[in-house]
C-alpha cells in the first residue's frame, strides 16, 4: 500500500492555497477589542482582536497604517477589513488588515475612562495634593511582586547609585482577581510602619489585563491616602494606570523610578567638597583680614583688638574642622552599616540560597531552567545541589496537569 508522504511546506503552501482562493476570506470585517497592542519600529502594527470567547492575530502594515486617523489602544474596540491569510513560516493564519475605524469602547477601556474621570472629579488626581519626593532619603519601600524582572531592576538601579539607601521589599501579588486588594494593603502596611521615606509602586509591563489592578478604585485611594509620598512604576512608557494619576510621581518604568528615588551618590560627594571648598575660602579670606590688621595694629602700636580677634579665629577654625571631622566619620560608619545591609540583603535573594534550603536549581545549555516547556526529549539538564551537582538526560515532561512519557 503506498503511502504519500508531504513536507511541511507543501502543506503549509497547499492550505495557504486554500484561504486565497476562498471568497469569503478574502474581503471580510470583523469587529473586536484590540489587545496585545505593538507599533514596530518599522511602521507595522501588531495586535490581536477578541471577544469573549477566542481571538484572532492581525498585522496592519506601515502603508496602511499611516492612513489611519486615530492611534488604536488595548481595550478599544474596533472594525477592521482585510483578509484572512496563512503565514506559511509558521504555519499560523492571522487577519492582514487594511482598514480600521473605531467601534465603540472596549469594555476595560470604557471601565477605565469611567473610573479615572469619577476620580478626578473628587479631586484624586489633582497637583495641590502631590506631595514632592525626598530628595535625600534612607528608607524605600517597594510593593511590587518580590519575583518579576521589576524588583530586580530597581534593586540593581538603586544598588548602583547609591548603597547606602535602604531599600525594604514588601511582597505583594500584582495580577489576578485578589492583586488589588494586595497592593492596597501592601501601601497600608508601609504608612502603619512609618519607617520609609519613599514608596515606589509598580510591576513590569504586560497587556492592559495584565495591568488592571493599578486600574482598581482600591489602589488608587491607597496612593492618595498615603501619608508617605508614592512613585508609580507601572509597565513600559506607553503604559498608563489610574495608579499613575494618583501617584505623586509617575515613572515611565520600574528603573526610572528607582532613578527617581535614589538620589547618587557622587553628587553628594561632590555637594560635600565643594561646601569644604568653600567654607575654607571664607576662612582664608577672614584670617587675611585679620593678619592685615594685625599688621596695621603694629605699625601703630595699637595691637590689642586684632590679636584678640586671631585667637578667636583660630578657636572657630579649630571648632569647625572638629565638627567636620567627626562628621566624616559618622558618615563613613553609616555608609559601612548601610553597605553591610544592602550586601546581606543581596545575599539573602542569592539562588544559592534555596539550594542550600534543601531544593535543587536546574539548567540547560548554560541557562536556568524556569518552565518545563523549556525542555524536550534528550536535552541534557545538570541540576545543582547543596553538596554537588548532577548531569541527567530529559526523558519525561510533566507540565501543570499534562505528562508527556517518552
Amino acid at each position: 500500500m503506498r503511502v504519500n508522504v508531504y513536507t511541511v511546506s507543501q502543506i503549509n503552501g497547499y492550505i495557504k492555497r486554500l484561504f486565497e482562493n476562498d471568497v469569503f476570506l478574502n474581503d471580510l470585517y470583523i469587529e473586536g477589542e484590540i489587545s496585545n497592542f505593538k507599533l514596530h519600529t518599522n511602521g507595522h502594527i501588531f495586535f490581536s482582536l477578541k471577544d469573549e470567547t477566542g481571538s484572532i492575530d492581525c498585522v496592519m502594515f506601515r502603508s496602511y497604517a499611516q492612513r489611519l486617523e486615530f492611534m488604536p489602544k488595548n481595550g478599544e474596540s474596533v472594525l477592521a477589513g482585510g483578509r484572512v491569510a496563512l503565514y506559511e513560516k509558521t504555519g499560523s493564519y492571522q487577519l492582514y488588515v487594511n482598514y480600521m475605524q473605531p467601534a465603540g469602547k472596549g469594555a476595560l477601556y470604557m471601565a477605565f475612562e469611567k473610573l479615572k474621570q469619577k476620580l478626578d472629579a473628587e479631586g484624586l488626581f489633582s497637583s495641590e495634593h502631590k506631595k514632592p519626593i525626598p530628595e535625600y532619603p534612607k528608607t524605600v519601600a517597594v510593593v511590587t511582586s518580590p519575583t518579576g524582572a521589576a524588583v530586580r531592576d530597581i534593586i540593581n538601579v538603586a544598588g548602583r547609585r547609591n548603597p547606602s539607601v535602604k531599600l525594604v521589599i514588601v511582597p505583594v501579588l500584582v495580577q489576578g482577581e485578589n492583586a488589588a486588594k494586595d497592593i492596597a494593603h501592601g501601601i497600608e502596611l508601609v504608612n502603619e510602619w512609618g519607617g520609609a521615606d519613599t514608596v515606589i509602586v509598580g510591576r513590569g509591563g504586560g497587556s492592559m489585563e495584565d495591568l488592571w489592578a493599578f486600574n482598581e478604585e482600591i489602589v488608587a485611594r491607597a496612593i492618595f491616602n498615603s501619608k508617605i509620598p508614592v512613585i508609580s512604576a507601572v509597565g513600559h512608557e506607553v503604559d498608563f494606570t489610574i495608579a499613575d494619576f494618583a501617584a505623586d510621581f509617575r515613572a515611565p518604568t520600574p528603573s526610572a523610578a528607582a532613578e527617581i528615588a535614589v538620589p547618587a551618590a557622587q553628587p553628594f560627594e561632590m555637594r560635600y567638597k565643594n561646601a569644604n571648598k568653600r567654607m575654607t575660602t571664607a576662612l582664608d579670606t577672614r584670617l587675611s583680614k585679620c593678619k592685615m590688621r594685625y599688621e596695621h595694629a603694629v605699625g601703630t602700636r595699637k595691637m590689642q583688638r586684632p590679636l584678640e580677634e586671631i585667637y578667636e579665629l583660630q578657636m572657630y577654625l579649630d571648632n569647625k574642622l572638629e565638627g567636620i571631622t567627626k562628621a566624616m566619620q559618622h558618615t563613613s560608619e553609616k555608609s559601612a552599616a548601610a553597605l553591610n545591609a544592602a550586601m546581606a540583603a543581596v545575599e539573602a535573594l542569592s539562588p544559592m540560597n534555596v539550594v542550600r534550603r534543601g531544593y535543587a536549581l536546574v539548567y540547560s545549555g548554560g541557562s536556568l531552567v524556569k518552565s518545563a516547556a523549556d525542555l524536550k526529549q534528550g536535552d541534557e539538564i545538570d541540576i545543582s545541589l547543596r553538596n554537588g551537582s548532577v548531569t541527567a538526560s530529559v526523558k519525561g515532561i510533566k507540565d501543570g496537569s499534562k505528562e508527556t512519557e517518552f
